[in-house]
Protein backbone atom coordinates (compact mmCIF):
# COMPACT_ATOMS: atom_id res chain seq x y z
CA UNK A 1 0.00 0.00 0.00
CA UNK A 2 1.81 2.96 -1.28
CA UNK A 3 -0.95 5.46 -0.17
CA UNK A 4 0.76 5.76 3.46
CA UNK A 5 3.54 7.20 1.72
CA UNK A 6 2.32 9.32 0.13
CA UNK A 7 0.02 10.69 3.11
CA UNK A 8 3.45 10.73 5.03
CA UNK A 9 4.94 12.69 1.88
CA UNK A 10 1.83 15.17 1.83
CA UNK A 11 2.06 15.57 5.74
CA UNK A 12 5.45 16.82 5.47
CA UNK A 13 4.75 19.54 3.28
CA UNK A 14 2.05 20.65 4.57
CA UNK A 15 3.86 20.85 8.20
CA UNK A 16 6.98 22.96 5.77
CA UNK A 17 3.94 25.26 4.29
CA UNK A 18 2.45 25.62 7.61
CA UNK A 19 5.49 26.78 9.50
CA UNK A 20 6.37 29.10 6.53
CA UNK A 21 3.12 30.56 6.62
CA UNK A 22 2.38 30.67 10.67
CA UNK A 23 -0.57 28.61 10.60
CA UNK A 24 -1.42 27.23 14.16
CA UNK A 25 -3.62 24.51 12.64
CA UNK A 26 -4.71 22.98 9.70
CA UNK A 27 -8.36 22.52 8.78
CA UNK A 28 -8.15 20.77 4.91
CA UNK A 29 -5.98 19.79 2.64
CA UNK A 30 -7.32 19.82 -0.87
CA UNK A 31 -4.82 17.41 -3.41
CA UNK A 32 -5.69 16.91 -6.64
CA UNK A 33 -5.42 13.23 -7.86
CA UNK A 34 -5.43 11.83 -11.60
CA UNK A 35 -7.68 9.39 -13.00
CA UNK A 36 -4.58 6.52 -13.60
CA UNK A 37 -2.46 7.68 -10.65
CA UNK A 38 -2.68 4.47 -9.11
CA UNK A 39 -3.45 5.83 -6.24
CA UNK A 40 -7.20 4.25 -4.64
CA UNK A 41 -8.59 7.16 -2.89
CA UNK A 42 -10.42 5.32 -0.26
CA UNK A 43 -7.14 4.09 1.13
CA UNK A 44 -5.37 7.56 0.93
CA UNK A 45 -8.58 8.80 2.99
CA UNK A 46 -8.24 5.95 4.94
CA UNK A 47 -4.50 6.38 5.55
CA UNK A 48 -4.90 10.41 6.57
CA UNK A 49 -7.05 9.83 9.02
CA UNK A 50 -4.90 7.42 11.11
CA UNK A 51 -1.55 9.78 10.51
CA UNK A 52 -2.88 13.10 10.78
CA UNK A 53 -4.55 12.15 14.09
CA UNK A 54 -0.81 12.18 15.65
CA UNK A 55 0.09 15.42 14.66
CA UNK A 56 -1.30 18.22 16.44
CA UNK A 57 -1.28 20.59 13.35
CA UNK A 58 -3.74 17.85 11.24
CA UNK A 59 -5.74 16.32 14.31
CA UNK A 60 -9.29 16.30 12.78
CA UNK A 61 -8.36 17.97 9.27
CA UNK A 62 -9.96 16.70 6.33
CA UNK A 63 -8.41 15.39 3.10
CA UNK A 64 -10.52 16.56 0.45
CA UNK A 65 -9.70 14.21 -3.05
CA UNK A 66 -10.59 15.93 -6.60
CA UNK A 67 -10.11 13.64 -9.32
CA UNK A 68 -8.43 14.88 -12.36
CA UNK A 69 -8.96 13.32 -15.43
CA UNK A 70 -6.83 11.31 -17.98
CA UNK A 71 -6.22 12.98 -21.61
CA UNK A 72 -4.27 11.22 -24.11
CA UNK A 73 -2.57 12.93 -26.68
CA UNK A 74 -2.21 11.29 -30.11
CA UNK A 75 0.85 12.38 -32.19
CA UNK A 76 -0.32 10.71 -35.25
CA UNK A 77 -3.38 13.48 -35.29
CA UNK A 78 -2.60 15.37 -32.98
CA UNK A 79 -5.77 14.96 -31.10
CA UNK A 80 -6.44 14.65 -27.36
CA UNK A 81 -8.67 12.10 -25.97
CA UNK A 82 -10.21 10.95 -22.67
CA UNK A 83 -7.58 7.79 -21.87
CA UNK A 84 -9.98 5.77 -19.79
CA UNK A 85 -12.52 5.51 -22.31
CA UNK A 86 -10.90 4.94 -25.01
CA UNK A 87 -6.95 3.86 -23.76
CA UNK A 88 -3.68 3.72 -25.85
CA UNK A 89 -4.99 4.01 -29.26
CA UNK A 90 -6.50 6.99 -30.57
CA UNK A 91 -9.89 6.60 -31.15
CA UNK A 92 -10.17 8.97 -34.21
CA UNK A 93 -7.08 7.43 -36.35
CA UNK A 94 -6.17 4.21 -34.31
CA UNK A 95 -2.28 5.42 -34.18
CA UNK A 96 -0.62 4.21 -30.93
CA UNK A 97 2.06 6.90 -31.29
CA UNK A 98 -0.05 8.77 -27.82
CA UNK A 99 1.29 9.91 -24.71
CA UNK A 100 -0.57 10.98 -21.54
CA UNK A 101 -0.51 14.52 -20.65
CA UNK A 102 -2.36 14.19 -17.68
CA UNK A 103 -4.09 12.20 -15.00
CA UNK A 104 -1.18 10.91 -13.78
CA UNK A 105 -0.85 13.66 -10.82
CA UNK A 106 -0.93 13.71 -7.31
CA UNK A 107 -0.48 16.89 -5.63
CA UNK A 108 -1.47 19.08 -3.10
CA UNK A 109 -4.02 22.20 -4.78
CA UNK A 110 -4.98 23.66 -1.29
CA UNK A 111 -4.17 23.93 2.38
CA UNK A 112 -6.97 25.52 4.50
CA UNK A 113 -5.49 26.59 8.05
CA UNK A 114 -5.54 29.83 10.62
Amino acid sequence: MHELGIVFHIIDTVEQVSAENDLERVNAVVLELGEVSGVVPEYLTDCWRWAADKTELLRGSELRVETLPAVTHCGGCGRDYPTVEHGRACPHCQSEETWLLTGNEVSIREIEGV
